[in-house]
């Protein structure tokens, strides 16, 4: 798959996940849009210069920086091409009963507000295209509440209801939006926070970044609103 010509922007890029994404494209002949909430991590996961490299530090959670984020990349590269929503995050929690608001708050803004604000300031571009790729990234997690996590599931879950529903507004526009739904993801973090489990059995990062990959490509053009699961051996 050749990405020679495509502009991608990349959120959460300075993560696990992110600096795989990215690089999977960047092989692929990509131009990136890196976007990242800290702008030391991002130098850090990039401290090359690169002509076909954007790196942009944006609070995702906030519409109008989210905006601003955008407008930056068309300022340097003229369109998007394919939007990766990477941007995301975690928490356990206490019981449904006992859930604080900010909890719920922070996961409800992490998760699914990101996706929002992205799609608010990069599906208008595409528009004007007629034509674009989005992928996000779900979890398995919200296919399913379990115990002390409510507020992640939920979350998780409101993107996948945004996947389809972007998809079933945009499909007819030349615009695929899709989603991936991994299990757990072998990382550093994950590794240190279960260290009795067995990390060959989950998903790599550079696994996950190659179906997202293909979802971004011209071959992956029949495929709308699917909630793909990535699932490892798990």
């Amino acid at each position: 798959m050749s990405f020679n010509d495509k502009v991608v922007l990349v959120t959460g890029a300075a993560g696990n996940l992110g600096r795989a994404v990215a690089a999977a494209f960047a092989a692929a002949g990509a131009s990136l849009v890196l976007v990242d909430l800290n702008e030391a991590a991002l130098t850090s996961a990039y401290p090359e210069q690169d002509q076909r490299r954007l790196l942009l530090a944006a609070n995702l959670m906030e519409a109008a920086s989210a905006q601003k984020a955008v407008e930056a990349a068309l300022a340097r590269f003229k369109r998007i091409d394919c939007l990766c929503n990477v941007a995301g995050g975690f928490r356990m929690g206490p019981p449904v009963h006992e859930t604080p608001a900010d909890l719920w708050k922070l996961m409800m803004d992490l998760n699914a507000g990101t996706v929002l604000n992205m799609a608010q300031a990069v599906v208008p571009g595409m528009l004007a295209a007629g034509s674009g790729k989005i992928v996000n990234i779900g979890a398995g997690g919200g296919l399913k509440g379990g115990a002390r996590m409510a507020a992640y599931s939920a979350s998780k879950s409101a993107v996948i209801r945004l996947t389809e529903s972007m998809a079933a507004e945009l499909r007819d526009k030349g615009i695929n939006v899709n989603c991936v739904l991994p299990s757990t993801i072998d990382t550093p973090q994950n590794r240190a926070d279960m260290p009795k489990a067995d990390p060959k059995k989950w998903v790599t990062p550079e696994d996950l970044a190659q179906v997202m990959l293909f979802l971004c490509s011209d071959s992956a053009r029949a495929i709308h609103g699917a909630a793909i699961p990535v699932n490892g051996l798990s």
